[in-house]
């Protein structure tokens, strides 16, 4: 879908990779930046599977040479990704304003946490610190527990990568009209905060309550997740009275008065201790096959090797290549064929090949 779309990546952590790598699943040509004679990141494999797809050209960008290809590189390319503090390409030498004098069409990537400016857009943190302040970590946790959310998934991932991904293409679209790139700011505090809209439309409603363990998605018992007896999990989040009533039945409660009262906000806490006991009284998958195929919105917790092993994956949505687990790119889309993992490079693997195809584009201005 992206054939023919250039990005250059600057090397970096976490959510502008995972961008990156988006865009390359999508058919972009991602051409990396990495850093020459740099080591590879500590607990990171030699060849990542976020650098799937792409290609790699080691540069050091503190050499004059170097940074000159580099810009070589901007002038041939749609959009640009890079993960620094701000201020960092520009001391460089390489920010927006020199690259966009190059390619006035390129769209400037940032990725970070707080923003280009920012009361706190010069200090560190991490995915949790961004969303807990973004108000994004506030809903995550029953009631009583310390708020958790899975590793990445919410901050870097989806606050971070998938806003820096949207905001490049549709900064891409807008130049191949009015032929003027911009900067893309994706902070991954604004994209956390953003996505809580959905949660404060319910609250709108007035099914969202400010106090945590007392709305549809956080405090009834038919809305959290139960550890069986063998140590595993399953989910609960049958929200619609015909999915609970298929939940009761199955669960052998449909004759139980206080189970009849669903949003009966003072029952949900015994109501969820009484689910707690019969969860624990049989193992994980005992209840996956109780549930299966129904409609009483009930799945058991798996680990992504679990995932891979079920019947959805039917779909091809987890693969193992060579040893790695990957997930499949996603969206799908209907005329795309069947998807294998491509390869991804060793640092600086494809310098000759980026190289002559630079000296042929220069050769032919």
């Amino acid at each position: 879908m992206l054939n023919g779309i250039r990005i250059i990546e600057v090397e970096g952590l976490g959510p502008g990779p995972f961008a990156a790598m988006l865009l390359a699943d999508l058919g972009a040509d991602v051409i990396t930046v990495h850093r020459k004679g740099g080591a590879v990141t500590p607990g990171m494999p030699e060849k990542s599977l976020l650098d799937r797809g792409k290609r790699s050209i080691a540069l050091d960008l503190k050499n004059p040479g170097d940074i000159e290809t580099f810009k070589a590189l901007v002038a041939t390319a749609d959009g640009l990704i890079e993960g620094f503090r701000p201020g960092v390409m520009e001391k460089l030498g390489i920010g927006p304003e020199v690259c966009q004098q190059i390619n006035p069409a390129l769209v400037f990537g940032r990725m970070t946490g707080w923003g280009q400016e920012s009361p706190l857009s010069h200090t560190a943190g991490h995915d949790l610190n961004y969303i807990s302040l973004s108000g994004a970590l506030w809903y995550a946790s029953a009631p009583g527990d310390v708020p958790q959310t899975p590793a990445t998934l919410v901050g870097d991932i989806g606050g971070g990568s998938m806003y820096l991904a949207v905001g490049l293409l549709a900064g891409i679209l807008n130049a191949r009209t009015t032929g003027q790139g911009t900067i893309v700011d994706a902070a991954i505090y604004d994209g956390s905060a953003h996505m809580m809209n959905l949660l404060l439309s319910i609250r709108q409603s007035g099914n969202l309550n400010p106090t945590r363990g007392q709305s549809l998605l956080d405090g009834p018992h038919w809305s959290r997740t139960y550890r069986t007896a063998d140590g595993g999990f399953v989910t609960v989040q049958c929200l619609e009275p015909k999915f609970y009533a298929q939940f009761l039945e199955l669960m052998e409660l449909s004759t139980d008065a206080d189970f009849q009262k669903q949003f009966d906000k003072t029952l949900w806490p015994l109501l969820t201790e009484r689910l707690a006991e019969r969860f624990a009284s049989q193992p994980r998958d005992h209840w996956a096959t109780l549930f299966a195929g129904t409609d009483a919105c009930v799945a058991p917790v798996l680990s992504p090797e679990e995932a891979m092993a079920h019947d959805m994956n039917a779909r091809g949505t987890w693969v193992e290549h060579e040893g790695v687990l990957h997930a499949a790119p996603a969206p799908r889309f209907a005329d795309q064929p069947a998807w294998t993992p491509p390869e991804s490079p060793t640092r600086g693997q494809h310098n000759a090949d980026i190289l002559a195809e630079l000296q042929q584009t220069l050769h032919k201005e």
